[in-house]
Parts: structure tokens; sequence; C-alpha cells
């Protein structure tokens, strides 16, 4: 018994695939030493995405490509009778239940039960001579199924990031019946042609669905990392989410560990210091990401060299910053500074001098930088004239949170230490009220006006990237002495994977 077809583009594809991802990929003897992002997601997190499990499966027996079958069977008096089976199709498809069990270092253990699906096309039978085959007559015919569906997914590494083998794939079934022309009794020419159309039509299902299965696999993996790389990337600044090492699958989740190294233009980062170990997080929550401290730092240092670190203040925004409290010294030094002339026709200018440096400590994130102030004025008829200058190095703490999905920054004890300071109205820079009053205008207004415009920035980035798509349930940002964990628990998008699968199939 035969069943033809061409084996498609897309089986060859998989094939090819599977080639590839036997090939591991290659890391050193210490492959934690070069990781700069982890992500976990523990067994409540996979429970949870297996109940979008259906519509995935659902996606691969609609997308299945069935061949035609054909056949042909000697029978007593009648000689050879041939078949085939054509224009196959998929309706009625339905799914009972979805298991999912993490087998430690092994694999994704999916067990689909009582997949039941109704499977239409065209029975085209007659006899075959010694010299030719008349094909006479056909009619239209219905298989009901039931099916048990299991799924042994192996996490791996291919070309530097995960990938998804769902090869170790078997169909169970409880029923396959044949109806023809919607007849529902038993006939001579149901009989004659479900007994040996059955096998060949099972190994065929099998096959089909589940490289189809496996193929929307690996799709969805490259979904995720294309996800997570749009994520961590904003115009010219990008991490390298490459993989440190193998990924790992335990009994209670999931994790993969990646470089975190910051791109940028002609920039390239380098780092082989990690202090990261499994140990540092737990199962609790159902997704963690660890950053280590090098990451951050050199994201600061590539948003430096493109020249974001920097804030100009005008209006009532400056009036604010200069008028924090209505005494005597702040009006004095105001007059002094500004010499008379309005907010509105003033501007100041804060950016950093040099690159950030970053260190995380268990009290909150440490912020060192060499920040520049500068205030002109424009009289009205004069030339604009710089009236202070400031070099000042600030190192403040901030403590940072999530909540109605808004990034919240608190800046917590600050200190400044000025390096250069030049006003017109005190050349000598002996008066030293001007500069306790801008020490305190600076810490108290500046650098929360400061961390106010960060705010909001950061989180419309991160709504730019669809974090708001998701419900987000009791963040946490822990920080430790050289990394940051984040933790929390979420419900996963309405039809993400099902807006997904119909764009890209």
């Amino acid at each position: 018994m035969l069943w033809a077809g061409r084996m498609g583009l897309r089986t060859f594809s998989i094939l090819l695939m599977l080639i590839h991802a036997s090939a591991a990929c290659e890391f050193g003897p210490f492959p934690y030493s070069v990781t700069g992002i982890v992500c976990r997601m523990t067994k409540p997190a996979a429970l949870l995405l297996n109940q979008e499990t259906a519509q995935v499966i659902q996606a691969a027996f609609r997308n299945a490509k069935f061949p035609n079958i054909t056949g042909e069977r000697s029978m007593r008096l009648l000689g050879k009778v041939a078949y085939g089976l054509t224009n196959i199709q998929v309706n009625d498809l339905s799914i009972e239940q979805s298991e999912v069990e993490l087998k430690e270092n092994d694999a994704i253990h999916i067990i689909i039960k009582n997949v039941t699906a109704v499977f239409k096309g065209t029975l085209t039978y007659g006899y075959a001579g010694a010299w030719f085959l008349q094909l006479f007559h056909s009619v239209d015919f219905e298989i009901e199924s039931s099916i048990d569906l299991q799924i042994n997914i192996k996490l791996m590494c291919q070309k530097d990031q995960v990938t998804a083998d769902a090869s170790d794939c078997y169909l169970s079934f409880h029923k396959l019946m044949l109806h023809l022309q919607g007849d529902k009794e038993p006939g001579w020419l149901k009989q004659l042609f479900t007994d040996f159309i059955s096998f060949t039509l099972k190994l065929v299902l099998k096959s089909e669905v589940c490289n189809e299965i496996n193929f929307l696999a690996q799709v969805l993996a490259n979904f995720v990392h294309d996800l997570a790389a749009n994520f961590v990337q904003d115009e010219d600044i990008r991490l390298d989410i490459s993989l440190a090492s193998d990924p790992l699958i335990k009994a209670n989740y999931l994790e993969s560990h990646h470089k975190g190294l910051v791109l940028y233009k002609n920039y390239s980062d380098v780092f082989n210091d990690s202090v990261f170990s499994p140990s540092l997080l737990t199962d609790s929550r159902m997704l963690y990401f660890w950053l280590s401290e090098h990451t951050l730092n050199s994201l600061a240092s590539a948003a430096f060299r493109d020249k974001r670190l920097g804030l100009t203040i005008t209006g009532e925004k400056l009036q604010a910053l200069f008028e924090m409290e209505d005494t005597e010294v702040q009006r004095k030094a105001v007059q002094m500074i500004f010499q008379g002339t309005s907010y509105n026709d003033s501007v100041a200018k804060v950016w950093s001098l040099a690159h950030p440096q970053i260190s995380v400590q268990p009290e909150g994130t440490v912020v060192k930088s060499l920040v520049g102030l500068e205030i002109s004025i424009f009289p009205p008829g004069e030339e604009p004239l710089m009236v202070l200058y400031i070099e000042k190095e600030i190192t403040v703490t901030i403590r940072a949170a999530y909540a109605e999905k808004n990034l919240i920054l608190h800046p917590l004890d600050s200190r400044i230490k000025f390096k250069v300071f030049k006003c017109t109205a005190d050349p000598s820079g002996n008066d030293l009220s001007i500069r306790n009053f801008l020490r305190t205008m600076i810490s108290v207004v500046g650098i929360p006006e400061v961390i106010s415009r960060i705010e909001p920035a950061l989180t419309s980035l991160m709504n730019s990237k669809g974090l708001n798509r998701f419900e987000i349930r009791n963040p946490e940002i822990i920080t430790r002495k050289g990394y940051v964990i984040v933790q929390l628990d979420f419900s996963f998008p309405n039809h993400l994977l099902l807006d997904f699968l119909e764009k890209r199939l």
C-alpha cells in the first residue's frame, strides 16, 4: 500500500532544521561567566501558557498539507481494487484537555487529550486490470476521529538562540470511522475500504500533523526570540541576547542564559566576569529576569554615546526649579544669577559630561555621573549671555518599581560635589550662598525633575514594545550587589499567539 504526494518545502525545511539543530552551540568551560541576562519561567507560567496550546494545535491541523492517498489491494472475485483519497481537509476540530509537565534535563512534555476532528474529501475507486487502470466512480467521504496527541519538546541552541525540537510526536487514535456520501450505516463499499485505508491514513495524519507542530514550535521559538530582541533595542542601541549556555529544563522551571552585551554602532561590549548562579533565583513566582550590573552600565554608556543624556528646561519648569521656596536667600540668589531676566527669556541645559557609572547595591541602583549645568539669559535687544556654568559630580541611589503599567523611580540619598563653578554674578566664587542654594536646589528639586522626565520616557519605550499588553501582577525589582532581579506574575495577552499565527501562516 502506498500513499503518494510530494514532500513540501515546509517539511523539507524541518528536516534541514533538525540536521542543523543536532550540532549544539559551543560554549566555554565556564558559560555562566559571560551571562548578562537570564530568563526563568517557572511551572505556573508554563501551565498558563499551556492554555494557549489549543490554538497552536488547531493551527497545526488547519495548516497541515495532507497529500493525496492512493493504493490498491487484491480482492477475491473483484481482482485489484484501486482507490484514491483527495482534497483532504479538516473540519469541526475541538480539544478536550491539554496538560504539560517539565521533564528534568529532558523535555517539555505536553499531552493533548481527545482531539476530535472530521476529515472530509473525495474517494475515487475502481478496478485494476492487467494492462490498465480504470477509475470510474467518486464519492464524498467523512472520517470521524478521536485522537490523543503527545509531544516532547526539547530546547537547544541553534545559531546562538533557543530553538525548539518537537519532532518527538505521537498520535494515538481512539476512533477513525469512514462515512461515504453521508451514509452512516455500514455498506459493502465502506467495509471494503475502511480497513485498508485506515492504517495508511493514520500514518499520513501522524506525519503531516507532527511535521506541522514541529514547524510551528520553531516558528514560535523564533517569535519569542524576535519579540525579546525587539524589546531590548531602541534605534542604534541594542542588546546581544545570543545564548551564553544551553537552555535548562528543570522540574519546576525553564531557564535561558544570554550574553546581554550592548551593541552600538561600531562599539561592541566585552564581558566575562558574571556573578550569576542558578541558586540566585527561586521558583515561587511565574517569571524572573536577572540583569547584571555590567549590562546596565553598558546601556548607560551607549545612551551617553548616543547623546541621549541631555535636558533643556525653560519657562515654568525653570521657574519651579529655582523658586522651590520663598526665602530671602532664594530671592537673592535668583536675582544674582538671572540678573533680572524673566524665566521666559532664559534657558537651562543639563547634560552628562561622561558616561554614568552604575553600581547595583542592596539599597538600590547607585548612579554616579559628572554633569554639566549651563544657564543662559536672552535679555531683549541684547546678546545672549551665559550667566552660570557648573560641572558637578552627582551620586544618587535610585529604587525602581513598576505599578499600574508605569515605571516608578524613587531617588533616595544624593551627594553633590562641585568640580567647576563659574557665575557672572560672583566671578571670584567667594559667595557661598549661591553655591549652597544651587546644591540644595539640585538635590531637592533638580534630581527629582530629571527623574520625572526619565520615568515617562522609559515607560513609553517599554509600552511601544508591547509590555502594556500584559497584565503584570505584583512585580518586584530587587537589587543585590552586582545584579538586579525582576520577578512577577502575569496573565497572557488574549489572542497574542493566535494573532501572530494568523499573520505568519
